[in-house]
């Protein structure tokens, strides 16, 4: 990811700035604050702005004044007891702000978790940068057999190269003629004074989905975990959960004791199905226990098996 020179002026102004306030602040967060954290070639999340902290969630939970005479431990043990019996509306309390550049294919998918606030960019008002994301060669895999929307074995030699080359062939290409259509640069100025140009509105739309876009997205910390607990699970696209992995360091900065009960019970707990449960307890009763007789689909006994398998 490069920055250009004004992008980072306006960084280094942002966080040059200080603001007096007696408003809950997190040291740790306030450091990384305005900067951007590289994502994907040309990518970034950085956070922009917040609000609350692990004491916002506590004091909503208690409905009370302030800290009194309670210890950090005992903010953590009522965060994890909320957390664990999923006792949500404490931790909308606290709210942050990203500003994310993403590639329009990811956006597109991102776009599903309709609990944020977002405002993206306008390439009716303003024109694309000339920037696409290209996978890297470890992360051209061809279609799973398994699943449907997942990738199976990478490719290889010259077949990964010949599908490098089309992807940047392509966004090239369709970049060079969407810049042919608007008779504008870049930066917005008029190639040919002589020529006419197509409306911005109508000339992106020959453009591939590898472009990046941006947006600022604002979300509570309850349906930014339920995001996350999502996107940066295994299982997830690969170019979606490098965001959220990067998202998820932000909040570690900011609600330490929440992302700790989150990584706790949620990324690395597990849920069963009352079925599951039944089938756990006759294992551990010494019983032997097959998919046949479960009364469970194959799917279902796959995942059950992966998933106690994943505790030994």
């Amino acid at each position: 990811m490069e920055l250009t020179p004004e992008q980072k002026q306006e960084i280094e102004a942002s966080r040059s700035t200080l603001v007096e306030t007696r408003r809950a602040t997190v040291p740790a967060l306030e450091e990384v604050l305005y900067e951007p954290m590289p994502v994907l070639d040309h990518g970034f999340v950085r956070v922009i702005d917040y609000m609350g902290d692990d004491a916002a969630i506590v004091q909503a939970a208690r409905v009370s004044y302030g800290k009194g005479t309670k210890k950090v431990s005992d903010d953590a043990g009522l965060i994890n007891y909320l957390l664990r019996h999923r006792h949500t509306t404490p931790f909308e309390m606290c709210e942050i702000k990203y500003h994310i550049k993403v590639p329009i294919f990811i956006a597109r998918q991102w776009i599903r978790h309709r609990t944020a606030n977002v405002n993206e960019y306008s390439a009716r008002y303003s024109v694309l940068d000339r920037e696409f994301y290209i996978p890297s060669a470890d992360q051209l895999a061809m279609q799973s057999s398994l699943n449907h929307q997942g990738r199976g074995d990478l490719l290889q030699g010259a077949e990964a190269q010949r599908v490098l080359d089309i992807l940047k062939e392509d966004a090239t290409r369709n970049y060079d003629h969407y810049i042919e259509m608007l008779n504008e640069n870049e930066k917005g100025e008029i190639i040919d004074e002589d020529k006419g140009g197509l409306a911005r509105e109508l000339a992106r739309m020959n453009l591939t989905l590898n472009a990046y876009t941006q947006w600022y997205w604002k979300i509570d910390l309850h349906n930014l975990l339920h995001f996350l607990s999502l996107r940066a699970d295994a299982h997830a696209q690969y170019e979606i959960r490098v965001y959220a992995d990067a998202m998820l360091e932000t909040v570690e900065h900011w609600v330490p004791i929440a992302h700790k009960a989150f990584m706790q019970y949620r990324v690395g707990g597990v849920n069963l199905s009352a079925a599951s449960l039944g089938i756990v307890k006759k294992m551990l009763a010494g019983e032997n226990v097959s998919q046949e007789d479960s009364g469970m689909s194959k799917r279902e006994w796959r995942e059950l098996m992966a998933t106690l398998e994943q505790g030994e």
